[in-house]
């Protein structure tokens, strides 16, 4: 089972966990990620925007890449648009599987993946302005762990 959300407004990670819990009560363990706006003193706000056309289509295609490569009861991503201030959750990703390593490894992919090939853009805002954001070389190298 996929549950992937595209959302432009702030959610709660530990209610969206609680449902995907109680959604997959055979599941031996249930692995997550959340990810939040940084709190750093230079960055007041981040925005991401997506391209509406492929965005969802492409969150859908990396659940359905998940739930073909691992044995996992669930996949539930859950991403952010719009303007966040810190601190404010970003992403969560949760995968729910009898066996601990299939829903650690599920996860760890499908954040790789979000993080550095997705379908969105993002900017931060400091004192002097709005300053485009690209994955740094960790994030590609994560991405190419996975073959």
């Amino acid at each position: 089972m996929k549950d992937v959300r595209l959302l432009p407004r702030a959610f709660s990670p530990a209610a969206a966990l609680r449902r995907f819990a109680a959604a997959h009560p055979a599941a031996g363990g249930i692995a997550s990620f959340i990810g939040k706006v940084r709190a750093d003193h230079a960055v007041s706000a981040l925005e991401l925007s997506h391209y509406e056309p492929l965005t969802l289509p492409g969150m859908e295609a990396l659940a359905d890449s998940v739930l073909g490569r691992w044995r996992v009861d669930g996949i539930l991503i859950c991403h952010r648009t719009g303007i966040m201030r810190p601190g404010e959750p970003i992403v969560l990703v949760a995968a729910a599987a009898r066996h601990r390593r299939d829903a650690f490894e599920a996860a760890d992919y499908a954040m790789d993946h979000l993080k550095s090939d997705a379908w969105f853009w993002k900017r931060e805002q400091r004192a002097d302005g709005w300053h485009w954001i690209e994955p740094r070389e960790q994030d590609y190298a994560d991405l190419a762990r996975w073959g």
